[in-house]
């Protein structure tokens, strides 16, 4: 018995180690047919130190901390265990073999029960999560590969109740009789087979090592046999996944939208090549991160699980999504098989849906860049294709003739000014050496009936302060924004041309550190702070909630120590907050203005976008709730008397949203919220 089960046990462990050696060599190849992207290697050794922070922390993961530190313990119980299984090697042999050196050493052997018991505890605990969150609302785990998650749970299972069990049984063979620090947590199993022969003994052990070594082996033979299992798959990708994220300081992958690359180099738009790769459109134009990306992906659903599409009852899962994806990539279909679009694995209505809020990328534990794949498909649909919601196509000529999306006349960019009782410099040329600030007021700024608000008292706030700014008047134009995250690469290129051309008219012979300049828009904020980057740009970047914030730490300006008797919420817009990390100076600015802040149940990281990002504040909301109402009846719980906000867009969706429910909450700009302590 004891020969066939031996020779079971090693000849399942060849097979298994020689499937999953001719399986990642294929995988590997499979990744090198991708289309090459250059700028995942810089900063190593930065990169080596964030993924050893977010794999062993488990930073992300404990957002949800229940989950996250029993996942911990099943994630450490894999290597840490590795000697039980060596053990067992030698027991289908050798009832009574040990580890040399170490077996029978107490501190391995504690630590070996410690992390097996943990590791048990860890799994049941994941496997109650996974049942109950099916039972909720919105179950992340919706169309996942739950079939091949229970498999992978019941093989944790099976080897936990193993290691215990031979843990028990060599306590018996030994003739223990009394607890000791041998077997401190075993104990129980050790009475349980008390009793039994020694034969007996040695026989349990030998079929108990030998299930643990086969249950161990047919889990890698079967993860080898299916590349699109990313529930086991991830232990090994995952921190090559993170270690490749696009930012090697290991921030997100969110901000400025990555470059436009072709076969590893940035798209000159003013000379193409005939073999430019202009977007993803299909297998073939997948980059090898992009592919990583998505065998990576362990279907969690933590990503749809804070995505407004979803919640709103759109098409889009992140998840879903990038499923979809791997699934293609994957597949035995020709490279050239459009991976966007009718019969094809990603309709256009999932396309489209998308506001770029970043919650997926935020959220996923092992860091996909679920919107950069967005958003070079939807160049490719855009620049190829000419596949895009009818309204862009307005959106896109008004940015072309008139500079701004709604199309109004360049003219009209001074007109809030006329509106003001105090002084408002306009720059002619270049930028007097006295002017501290240049102001960017933006199209919504500048245009909007309700950003014109802001606008005026942000300058109106400078101008109380004693702060020298100015303004270009006509001579900005959008800052390209719309049209990037819309997938019109080629628009965004000449906008933004235009723009730094005049910033660097503007600045001419300034130093790097006296480039300022203060935004109301944290769309323009992230696009001329941190898109134009790519381009060789940078300037020193302000929204008007820092500058507002930092004016009144340095006392010029003095809000009064009163409280408001308005009851009040702050709404965190994606583009300050999780796309640029800035949520205490709007916070600060609105309690030095003496109001207490009722936070909404999604706030900060967590916050719900208003729907207007992405290019979808010019396209209709057709499929679904509309995603700024879903914001605003949160909003609404609260029981607050004013919506506080720190973006043009939400102020805009917030607002409507309200005038849809009927709702008499008053939605209004921080520096508004100041101005008005300041008067009062």
């Amino acid at each position: 018995m004891r020969i066939a089960l031996a020779t079971l046990s090693y000849t399942i462990t060849v097979v298994a180690l020689v499937l999953p050696t001719v399986r990642v060599r294929q995988l590997i190849g499979i990744y090198r047919k991708g289309q090459a992207d250059p700028t995942r290697s810089n900063d190593q050794g930065a990169r080596f130190k964030n993924m050893l922070k977010e794999v062993l922390g488990h930073t992300k993961m404990l957002n949800f901390t229940a989950t996250g530190i029993a996942h911990w313990f099943v994630m450490i119980g894999f290597g840490a265990l590795f000697g039980t299984l060596v053990t067992a090697y030698g027991q289908v042999l050798n009832p009574e073999f040990a580890l040399p050196f170490i077996g029978h050493w107490v501190v391995y052997e504690l630590f070996a029960e410690f992390i097996a018991m943990a590791t048990g505890v860890g799994i049941v605990t994941l496997i109650g999560i996974r049942q109950v969150t099916r039972f909720r609302m919105l179950n992340r785990f919706a169309r996942s590969g739950m079939g091949k998650a229970y498999y992978v749970e019941a093989t944790i299972v099976v080897i936990i109740f193993c290691v215990i069990a031979l843990r028990g049984l060599e306590g018996a063979l030994a003739g223990e009789t009394s607890w000791n620090w041998h077997y401190a947590i075993s104990w129980p199993a050790v009475i349980a087979f008390q009793g039994m022969s020694v034969s007996a003994l040695e026989s349990a052990i030998v079929w108990v090592a030998t299930a643990k070594i086969v249950t161990s082996m047919a889990w890698f033979i079967v993860i080898a046999s299916n590349f699109t299992m990313g529930i086991a798959w991830h232990r090994f990708l995952a921190p090559f996944n993170i270690f490749y994220k696009r930012n090697s300081d290991g921030s997100n992958s969110l901000g400025a939208l990555p470059e436009m690359l072709s076969h590893g180099k940035p798209v000159n738009f003013e000379d193409p090549a005939e073999d430019d790769v202009f977007g993803l459109g299909n297998r073939a134009d997948i980059s090898w991160k992009g592919l990583l990306d998505m065998t990576s992906c362990t279907e969690c659903g933590r990503c749809q699980s804070q995505c407004p599409a979803w919640h709103t009852d759109k098409p889009l899962s992140p998840k879903l999504l990038i499923m979809a994806m791997r699934d293609h990539a994957m597949a035995k279909v020709v490279e050239t098989e459009a991976l966007v679009g009718e019969n094809a694995p990603i309709s256009l209505d999932v396309l489209w849906s998308c506001t770029m809020c970043g919650a997926c990328v935020n959220e996923c534990p092992v860091d996909i860049e679920h919107v950069d794949h967005i958003v070079n498909m939807r160049r490719f649909q855009v620049l190829v294709e000419s596949e895009f919601p009818s309204e862009l196509g307005g959106t896109f000529r008004n940015l072309e003739k008139a500079g701004n999306p709604w199309g109004a006349n360049k003219q009209d960019r001074e007109g809030w000014i006329a509106e003001c009782d105090f002084p408002v410099r306009v720059v002619e040329g270049v930028l007097p050496d006295e002017v501290e600030y240049l102001f960017w007021v933006g199209c919504a700024g500048a245009y909007e009936e309700r950003a014109k608000k802001t606008t005026k008292a942000v300058a109106e706030l400078l101008h109380m302060a004693g702060v020298n700014f100015a303004v270009l008047g006509k001579r900005e134009t959008c800052t390209g924004d719309p049209a990037r995250r819309a997938g019109n690469e080629f628009l965004y290129q000449i906008l933004s041309r235009e723009n730094i051309e005049t910033f660097n008219e503007v600045f001419a012979g300034r130093p790097k550190g006296k480039k300022k300049v203060v935004v109301t828009c944290p769309h323009c904020f992230t696009t001329i702070g941190r898109d134009y980057a790519q381009s060789g740009f940078e300037l020193e970047m302000l929204h008007h909630t820092q500058l507002l914030n930092t004016l009144i730490k340095e006392k010029r300006l003095k809000p009064s120590p009163h409280k408001s008797e308005q009851k009040l919420t702050y709404h965190d817009p994606c583009y300050l907050g999780r796309h640029n990390q800035i949520y205490a100076p709007p916070r600060e600015l609105l309690e030095a203005s003496g109001c207490d802040i009722t936070e909404m149940p999604r706030n900060q990281e967590r916050s719900f976008c208003c729907g207007g990002g992405g290019g979808r504040m010019w396209m209709e909301e057709k499929i679904g709730t509309r995603i700024n109402l879903n914001r605003v009846d949160e909003a609404i719980s609260t029981g607050v008397d004013e919506v506080a906000v720190a973006c043009p867009f939400c102020r805009v969706m917030v607002g409507d949203g309200m005038v849809a429910r009927q709702s008499d909450v008053e939605v209004l700009d921080v520096a508004q919220v100041l101005l008005r302590n300041l008067k009062n």
